[in-house]
């Protein structure tokens, strides 16, 4: 096996990893995101916009149905009754009545128009004759024609210095339910803004109301949607022509829709008091973001533990393969270099001795009679001599020299930048000490004497040549008697 193809082989094993990493976190990220997206979308239809409808409603009972309340006592209120049939004799008591009403409830305004003498009365006193043929005074014809009880517009107060108000004109029947005029409250227009700002604010949602015909009748500071202003039609705002047909009347509903490519949720309450329908209005991007989010948090996670993973998997991988490289290289039993580790060394020692013209010799080891010692103690005791004499081998020698197991009980070192003289007296220093050494084995000391080849690279040489040489002079000194060293042509020392 090629190393590209190990290496083709781990490639292909970490893509693999991370495709099932990612894959498994991003699709469970996603099952996840979706089962919460049908979720929220559920809870929002089904509870929370309902449930804001709810309290909008309780805070429009208070803020804004209590001055259609207001306006409904003063219509029915016997002083008015009476001081009408007693024929406005006295202005005065009108006034005062006005003012308390003004003081009592906090209105900004409070008026009675009568229709016997078209008088417009207010705190301040008589304000005016009403003109059903000015434009200013129209409302009071449309209230009386209606046949509702009130009517609620937004116009300027001429009380109050032309400012924008929110009137609740409300009809006035004598007892025999004959039209006798026109009484109402009326609020700041800026404050009923707000009311409505606060509402939206507080739900976070988008609040309007609309009216029958569709046409809005109240929205926030920044208008209705898209910015729809007080009097446009819903019908002329994108996306939400085919909404009015759905709406039910007078009740209400859950309903959806898109506007601007952006699904909106809405819920819509009839409002009988104001006669309007309440719009609660909740975008999809809106609700989901906080979902979004985490979802994304969930990849952005996902990648992070997928890159560690990764980088962890890979340095075990590396580590692994250094592991196995190592374990093909050396030899298990004295953790030298086998003799493939060797040819890697050597190859390379060859080179740089012949580039700077160094001397470099290689000596070839073999323990004499190592049968015999297995055939007599067993193998177990052969390993020990073989584990015993490496150690002592690699503690005589130099850290650039270069130690092998050749194989079986055959050894072979080269001594780099060392001549042939040097090295012949390295070797038998070699010799003499393996002679000397004991090693001990199940209560017996063993001994072993080695028999030696040495040789000295020369410039035509490859690594086989010479170990070749190395090998014959081994040979020779294994001829010669053995437990001696031969240099070359194997003559003994």
């Amino acid at each position: 096996m090629t190393l590209r193809q190990p290496r083709a082989t781990q490639v292909s094993l970490l893509l693999l990893l991370v495709m099932l990493l990612i894959g498994g976190f991003v699709s469970t990220s996603l099952v996840s995101y979706y089962t919460s997206r049908a979720s929220l979308r559920s809870s929002i239809i089904d509870t929370a916009l309902p449930l804001t409808s709810d309290n909008i409603y309780s805070e429009i009972q208070k803020d804004l149905v209590r001055p259609v309340l207001i306006s409904s006592m003063m219509a029915r209120d016997t002083f008015v009754l009476d001081w009408l049939a007693a024929g406005e004799q006295q202005p005065a008591q009108m006034t005062r009545y006005l003012q308390e009403i003004m003081s009592n409830y906090g209105a900004v305004t409070a008026f009675f128009v009568s229709e016997k003498s078209r008088t417009y009365y207010q705190a301040k006193g008589v304000l005016k004759q009403i003109d059903e043929n000015l434009p200013r005074d129209a409302w009071y014809a449309q209230t009386r024609n209606m046949t509702e009880p009130y009517k609620i517009n937004v116009d300027v107060d001429m009380a109050n210095a032309d400012r924008m108000t929110f009137f609740i004109n409300y009809k006035v029947y004598d007892y025999e339910r004959n039209f006798v005029g026109v009484t109402g409250v009326g609020l700041a227009v800026d404050a009923v803004v707000k009311l409505i700002d606060d509402y939206q604010q507080r739900y976070q949602r988008s609040i309007y109301f609309v009216d029958g015909n569709g046409r809005l009748t109240l929205t926030g500071a920044n208008g209705g949607p898209l910015g729809s202003t007080v009097g446009q039609s819903l019908r002329d705002v994108p996306g939400m022509h085919d909404l009015l047909a759905q709406l039910p009347k007078p009740q209400g509903g859950n309903f959806e829709y898109q506007l601007q490519g952006s699904g909106h949720y809405i819920n819509v309450r009839f409002i009988p008091e104001l006669n309007a329908y309440l719009f609660v209005d909740e975008n999809e991007s809106d609700a989901l973001s906080s979902i979004r989010t985490t979802l994304y948090l969930n990849l952005l996670i996902s990648l992070l533990i997928s890159a560690i993973v990764l980088t962890l998997v890979s340095i075990a991988m590396r580590r692994y393969q250094q592991r196995i490289a190592a374990l093909a290289t050396t030899d298990v039993l004295t953790e030298l270099p086998n003799r493939r580790g060797f040819n890697l060394l050597a190859s390379q020692a060859l080179q740089e001795a012949k580039r700077a013209n160094s001397p470099l010799n290689a000596l070839l080891i073999d323990i004499d009679h190592f049968k015999n010692l297995n055939d007599t103690y067993g193998h177990l005791a052969g390993d020990e001599v073989l584990r015993s004499f490496a150690g002592h081998l690699r503690a005589s020698m130099r850290q650039s020299d270069i130690i092998c197991r050749w194989g079986g009980e055959e050894f072979i070192i080269l001594f780099k930048d060392t001549d042939n003289a040097t090295a012949q007296l390295l070797a038998e220093k070699i010799r003499t000490q393996t002679e000397l050494n004991r090693y001990p084995f199940a209560g017996v000391n063993l001994h072993a004497t080695i028999s030696l080849g040495l040789t000295e690279l020369r410039p035509e040489d490859s690594l086989d040549s010479l170990i070749g040489r190395a090998d014959r002079a081994l040979y020779r000194a294994k001829e010669s008697g053995r437990n001696r060293l031969c240099v070359d042509a194997g003559q003994p020392l």
